[in-house]
């Protein structure tokens, strides 16, 4: 390359770079004005001093490599690719190793805090088993490392984040605990999308569901584990965990039971499923006090993968964190701690689209008239269920389950 060709790649650069650098530059300025101006005014309505106010920020910046921001200028978008493990392939998600390992030290957890998880399970309805299952996934039974500072990514997101509103309120929430003496702002440590403890509660969630069940005073989620459990606990309790009823059960559904007829809005007692032909894979039969309550069936996966009737206490798990996946994790490590075994249903490795993949494909369904409730990238029950009646109307055996040969077809 000639001296000429050199110094003209490195002006093309040096021009790229600026306006990057302004554009990070003003962001910059804009998020202190943003803090200054709108965070300040309601922090102190909250009765947040200021002193912590200004401990909580300082030296803070807008952290732009945290996921599904959409910086000032930008179109509103979906990510091109998922970064919750709830939201990718199922059969990784459920990784026989991972899971089996879960189960195991979640059965010796359950042993070690027999008494304390008895007392939360009569308190609040919720089964030890779901409460310790949750604990072991958010954090590892408290040993997972939690590696952001809080007010770094609350404030990052509730300046530039999608849903700003939802991360404006955490953060002042985030700012309360603090101003409430829970923590001190060095130990506001969070994952990236802003939770705490070992519960993984957001910060408005601690502020209405924690619990101080070990009677020292503290709701600290952070370092007591009968707080920790009691809290979980509470949580399910105050999201409508129906006392007494199980999640779901794994399900042999017939062929000639379309998996277009998902979701909780499809529900009826589960005695009629099985007048259906739907059958435990266990071999059991359902509970009695189960066949006329309410159920829906579940394919996570549509014909990918297993089948489950799920009762209302599956979306209650999902309040906790709205993932079917996360739900029925949750639900069957639970089953595992009791003794239950791997699914009977294989988890089949279907070809890879990315959440922008998806969102493209119910950008179209949705053209066509189809609901899918809303054209985020996740495949969720009405997605599933209206690629299961596009499939059927094309003359396809239905699959409810996205793919690249089907995003060809609506091309």
């Amino acid at each position: 390359m000639t001296l000429a060709a050199r110094l003209a790649a490195f002006l093309t650069l040096l021009l790229l770079a600026f306006p990057a650098a302004a554009q990070t530059g003003d962001i910059a300025k804009g998020f202190q004005r943003f803090l200054e101006t709108d965070i300040w005014p309601a922090a102190k309505s909250r009765g947040v001093p200021r002193p912590i106010f200004d401990a909580a920020f300082k030296g803070v910046k807008p952290n732009l490599k945290l996921p599904d921001l959409q910086l000032p200028g930008d179109a509103a978008k979906v990510e091109e690719n998922n970064y919750q493990a709830e939201f990718q392939s199922p059969s990784a998600y459920f990784g026989e190793s991972a899971v089996a390992n879960l189960a195991a030290r979640g059965r010796g957890l359950l042993a070690t805090h027999r008494a304390v998880l008895s007392r939360i399970e009569k308190e609040t309805g919720v089964p030890a088993a779901i409460i310790v299952a949750i604990w072991g996934r958010e954090s590892g039974f408290g040993a997972a490392k939690i590696p952001h500072n809080a007010f770094e990514v609350l404030a990052t997101k509730a300046y530039l984040a999608r849903r700003k509103e939802m991360f404006r309120g955490e953060l002042l929430a985030a700012l309360e605990i603090v101003a409430d003496g829970h923590l001190k702002v060095s130990e506001m440590r969070s994952s990236w999308a802003g939770a705490l403890g070992q519960p993984q509660f957001m910060p408005s969630k601690f502020l209405a569901y924690a619990v101080d069940a070990d009677g020292d005073g503290r709701r600290d989620i952070w370092n007591s584990v009968p707080d920790t459990l009691a809290s979980i606990g509470h949580y399910l309790q105050k999201a409508g965990w129906v006392a007494g009823r199980d999640w779901g059960f794994e399900a042999n559904v017939p062929d000639a039971i379309s998996c277009a007829v998902e979701g909780p809005d499809k529900g009826r007692p589960i005695r009629d499923f099985v007048d259906a032909g739907v059958t435990r894979v266990s071999g059991r039969a359902f509970p009695p006090g189960e066949l006329r309550a309410p159920g829906h069936l579940l394919m996570p996966a549509g014909r990918n993968g297993p089948a489950f009737i799920a009762t209302p206490n599956f979306y209650t798990l999902k309040v906790y964190n709205n993932s079917d996946l996360y739900a029925l994790f949750i639900g069957h490590v639970a089953d595992r701690m009791a003794g239950g075994g791997a699914f009977n249903g294989d988890w089949v490795r279907v070809d890879g689209m990315t959440r922008g993949d998806v969102a493209r494909m119910q950008e179209k369904l949705v053209v066509r008239g189809y609901d899918v409730g809303g054209a985020d990238g996740l495949p969720g029950f009405k997605t599933r269920r209206s690629i299961g009646a596009f499939e059927a109307s094309a003359g396809l055996p239905p699959t409810c389950w996205p793919s690249q040969s089907l995003a060809a077809r609506l091309k």
